[in-house]
């Protein structure tokens, strides 16, 4: 269920109260939530996965993004919490695509080149096509 995007960052679909524990077994230290509340019906609620997380030893953040696309602000929350630990840090939202593109937003923000993003992405079974002028933008401030 948790793909695999760097040795650090794992993405995945809505996750449960059950799967922190696994997440906290596979070492995860942070747990992104990048989807808004009640986007449907039987996602788990945000503040059920914070409470399982700190349960469990883990630290927690939410920055819910939209289908309307992605702010400047989401990029920089996204970019803290990534910098935030050195451990492994899981992000999930409905399907993984979001989290996959705010993680290569603040990647590019802090100066990765999109080539490398795309190919670790891709490596995962996501696809960064829709946000590629934005991480090309994003990099070029870094530099």
């Amino acid at each position: 269920m948790f793909r695999q995007l760097t040795d650090r960052i794992l993405v995945a679909p809505q996750i449960t109260v059950g799967d922190v524990m696994d997440a906290a077994q596979a070492g995860v230290t942070l747990i992104i939530n990048n989807r808004p509340e009640d986007e449907t019906a039987d996602q788990t609620p945000g503040g059920e996965i914070e409470i399982a997380a700190r349960a469990a030893g883990l630290d927690y953040v939410a920055i819910p993004v939209t289908h309307a696309g992605f702010a400047e602000w989401q990029v920089t929350a996204m970019a803290e919490a990534l910098a935030k630990t050195d451990g492994k840090i899981l992000a999930y939202c409905r399907s993984g695509t979001r989290s996959t593109l705010l993680w290569a937003l603040a990647q590019a923000s802090k100066g990765e080149h999109p080539a490398v993003l795309a190919e670790k992405a891709a490596d995962a079974g996501y696809d960064l096509t829709p946000v590629t002028a934005m991480m090309d933008m994003l990099r070029g401030r870094a530099s």
